[in-house]
């Protein structure tokens, strides 16, 4: 097989999979499967949360070595599950090299396989239903719900404008933070506490905190730690923007 098409499709997998939420192991083990299903020899990978890297031998050209950097980091596990698919079709010989490539290249390009508005409105959802489990009554719902949509919607909108992923997150946190606060002390609820904490968790970074702690139990030390100092520091950003909203509205 081409060397430096195998290669082509072996990246693009795994770009795919580390920019929506897949596990560093998860990537090299993907990746590693369809190298050595190429009948390459000593193929060898190693991923981070912002690059990967591959090598293996072909009997032509020698040693090759690649690597890409990986910088955008959103959450669509669909894609990974697509990716996932086509890799085992690619190891088991069902479709050639040009088939996999071409449907690598659909993924990558495809849209989110959920829209923005329904994600916006199930944030709001997720932010009723959190605000309800965690002690708030029914008039706390609605609230958190107009907030938890409007954090979602900021978010969304933000990373569009800004390459700095952490004040986005802090400019959602105060948004949404302070269309809570309004809407309590306009009457609209009755728990602000309770409010609240509806709107920030369907901020709260439950992907990557849980890929961290699987990568750490996986043996992948570096992609753990980094991945762990982004989810604290995406919390700190989150608890940032709703300290200062508390602190300039009460």
């Amino acid at each position: 097989m081409n060397a430096d098409r195998i290669m082509d499709i072996c990246m693009l997998a795994g770009e795919i999979m580390l920019t929506y939420g897949a596990e560093t192991y998860r990537v090299e083990e993907t990746i590693e499967r369809m190298a050595k299903s190429a009948q390459f020899n000593n193929v060898h990978s190693f991923v981070t949360t912002t690059g990967i890297f591959l090598s293996f031998e072909d009997s032509t050209k020698g040693d090759m070595m690649q690597m890409i950097r990986v910088d955008d980091r959103l959450q669509d596990l669909n894609k990974v599950t697509l990716v996932n698919q086509v890799s085992r079709e690619f190891v088991s010989r069902a479709i050639t090299v040009d088939e996999a490539y071409q449907k690598l290249e659909e993924i990558a390009k495809a849209p989110m396989n959920y829209s923005p508005l329904l994600l916006h409105f199930s944030s709001g959802i997720a932010g009723g239903a959190f605000s309800y489990l965690f002690g708030g009554n029914l008039y706390d719902v609605v609230p958190a719900f107009i907030a938890g949509f409007v954090a979602s919607w900021s978010i969304f909108t933000l990373q569009d404008y800004t390459k700095v992923k952490f004040f986005a997150e802090f400019t959602s946190a105060f948004i949404g933070g302070s269309v809570a606060i309004f809407l309590v002390l306009l009457g609209l609820g009755e728990n602000l506490d309770q409010v609240i904490i509806g709107t920030l968790m369907p901020l709260v970074p439950g992907i990557p905190l849980t890929n961290a702690v699987r990568d750490l139990m996986s043996g992948d030390l570096v992609a753990g730690v980094s991945r762990g100092a982004e989810a604290v520091i995406t919390a700190l950003s989150i608890a940032t923007g709703i300290a200062l909203a508390i602190a300039l509205f009460l």
